[in-house]
């Protein structure tokens, strides 16, 4: 017995973790077998067989086709060859992933194995296996198609903000080219591009900046309106306050743009021509009038959400607090500035950030309104295209893919940092007792 134990603690002893590392790094699943796991070694085995064997091919033509966009035209597809090319790297990122691990676990075990820990029976290792891993099993379907739903289709469009696809080089007639940062060098450089930039940024955030702040005043006005103490049937209020919101946003859009037609829309036929005289106001054709109108629509669709926001937060917030200071002598507007306006904020803000974002690239509105008209000349988009409507132009009516993407970048680009830095500072993401 004790020739035996003393065998035992030299092999124990002779476990050497580096030997375990070095073979899983060779082919994964041998680190397992040198540690006598030899279900978990044989699994790895063939999964690394099936595959080099099913998509070794496959990855070698996706590495060739997003370094080259193919070399003969009409025979190679520079598109299915970028895309193939993508799929590739997240096949190899899955791969580089499980081979990680692969190695880690046989370390790992190795190292455990000459510390004196003993393999546990096959049964046992099925079912601690399945205890540790099932949230992965779970998860894991999720994430394979956030992967190629998600992840794949703005990989893409960032490649393709890299490249030359427009109208007039597109596969698989000619190939594509990578163009490194010439599509954003033209938006700085090329005169109309420049021009048609400057513009369609300015107007996006003051679109964005002015729509979404009057739809939130006005939300939390008619808030404060109908939780007055003083105010009488408060349902009732409410209820036709939030009617706007019942209706389809598109629907209400459509409706508008009959209403501020030049010709004959209700609002210059019934109201600007009998009072003031003339012909109207050109609500589609003069981009300043356009704004103005599409502000007010976007105030009208955005604030029953609001209102119905601020309502319930005002509606939660104690009476106590009130009470306190009417004894310490304060008045509504002291009361309103220190007690309602920052619960109100605290409860809200992350909300009211997305309001921001949401209208950032609010699309519907602008272009089931009047499709980002009037045209402006000297420009490649209309007066009151914002970013994304001036994307969908430019990847539905021109087939300037390359541009529209390298646009769609910077759109992300501006929305994720703005959005990072607000919720950052929001003080709703803090520790309440610092609050």
């Amino acid at each position: 017995m004790a020739e035996i134990n003393t065998k035992s603690n030299k092999d124990r002893q002779s476990h050497n973790p580096k030997t375990a590392f070095i073979l899983s790094f060779i082919f994964a699943g041998l680190g397992q077998i040198y540690n006598r796991r030899i279900l978990k070694g044989i699994c790895f085995i063939i999964l690394e067989i099936a595959f080099l064997l099913t998509l070794w091919d496959f990855i070698g033509l996706g590495l060739w086709g997003i370094i080259t966009l193919g070399t003969i035209p009409v025979v190679d597809h520079s598109v299915f060859l970028l895309v193939y090319g993508l799929i590739s790297i997240i096949i190899i990122g899955f791969a580089i992933v499980f081979y990680v691990f692969n190695i880690r676990d046989a370390k790992k075990q190795a190292t455990l194995i000459r510390e004196g820990w003993q393999p546990p029976r096959l049964r046992d290792s099925i079912r601690d296996g399945y205890d540790k891993s099932f949230a992965y099993f779970l998860t894991a379907p999720g994430l394979i198609l956030l992967v190629f739903t998600v992840i794949l289709p703005l990989l893409f469009a960032l490649s393709l903000a890299f490249t030359d696809y427009d109208l007039y080089n597109s596969p698989p007639r000619n190939l594509l080219h990578w163009v490194g940062f010439e599509n954003f060098s033209d938006l700085v450089n090329v005169p109309l591009w420049r021009n048609t930039f400057l513009s369609v940024f300015s107007w996006t955030i003051v679109w964005t900046l002015v729509a979404t702040t009057f739809q939130i005043c006005l939300g939390l006005f008619l808030a404060l309106l109908a939780n007055d103490s003083r105010v009488r049937f408060k349902k009732f209020f409410r209820t036709v306050l939030i009617l706007p919101w019942a209706v389809p946003g598109f629907v209400s859009i459509i409706i508008f743009a009959a209403m501020f037609n030049d010709d004959f829309g209700s609002i210059n036929r019934d109201i600007i021509i009998p009072l003031f005289g003339g012909e109207g106001i050109p609500w589609l054709t003069n981009p300043a009038y356009t704004r103005a109108a599409l502000i007010f629509i976007q105030t009208w669709l955005g604030y029953p959400f609001l209102f119905a926001l601020f309502s319930g937060v005002l509606q939660s917030t104690s009476k106590d607090w009130y009470e306190a200071a009417e004894v310490d002598g304060a008045t509504r507007w002291q009361k309103f500035k220190s007690i309602t306006l920052p619960h109100v904020l605290f409860a809200t803000a992350p909300l009211l950030i997305i309001q921001y974002t949401t209208n950032f690239n609010n699309f519907n509105v602008i272009y089931l309104f009047n499709e980002g008209g009037p045209a402006v000349k000297g420009q490649n988009a209309g007066g009151t295209d914002i970013l994304i409507s001036w994307v969908y132009k430019l990847t539905f009516d021109t087939n300037n893919y390359s541009m529209a993407a390298a646009i769609s970048l910077i759109i992300g680009i501006l929305i994720s940092t703005f959005a990072i830095l607000q919720f950052r500072k929001t003080r709703s993401f803090k520790e309440e007792g610092q609050v």
